[in-house]
């Protein structure tokens, strides 16, 4: 059974839910992975991601991918929903909002391998599909990401 000592930062989970404003890479939060001799993924699909353009001001829609193997550390859900509204006000190309996202989920978690896919609704007849993954250097998980981005599907 998780003891509380597990959770780490975690202090969003059962409060009363307060949405930023702007973009917040500080309220991502992290808890410690119980099974760090395991390889495995975790993935969060995210539908209702937004972001602005930031020539036109118009909103860009998404639904975001996040596929990590982690190792000491994984991040909490609640803080990453937040994470992500709070790119509602931001304005950021779609290319560049995929890896800021996973940027910030490397600097907070250090894990052995990350990808993220942004699916972005189409506007002006063009659908953007940016893709940007990472593996630890010298790794099995380095040598895991230089393949996957070199079969990224173009459909």
């Amino acid at each position: 059974m998780r003891s509380e000592n597990n959770l780490g930062n975690v202090h969003l989970l059962g409060q009363q839910t307060q949405y930023p404003v702007d973009y917040m890479p500080q309220i991502l939060e992290a808890f410690d992975n119980q099974h760090p001799d395991n390889d495995y993924f975790v993935k969060f699909i995210c539908p209702e991601f937004t972001s602005l353009c930031p020539k036109t001001g118009q909103p860009d829609f998404a639904t975001i991918y996040i596929n990590y193997l982690p190792q000491y550390k994984m991040v909490e859900s609640k803080s990453l929903k937040l994470y992500l509204f709070s790119f509602r006000n931001h304005g950021d190309f779609h290319e560049d909002c995929v890896n800021i996202i996973m940027k910030d989920l490397i600097q907070l978690m250090q894990p052995k391998y990350i990808e993220v896919f942004g699916e972005f609704t189409p506007r002006g007849g063009i659908a953007i599909h940016p893709y940007a993954n990472y593996g630890q250097a010298d790794t099995i998980y380095a040598d895991m990401a230089t393949k996957r981005l070199w079969q990224y599907s173009v459909r």
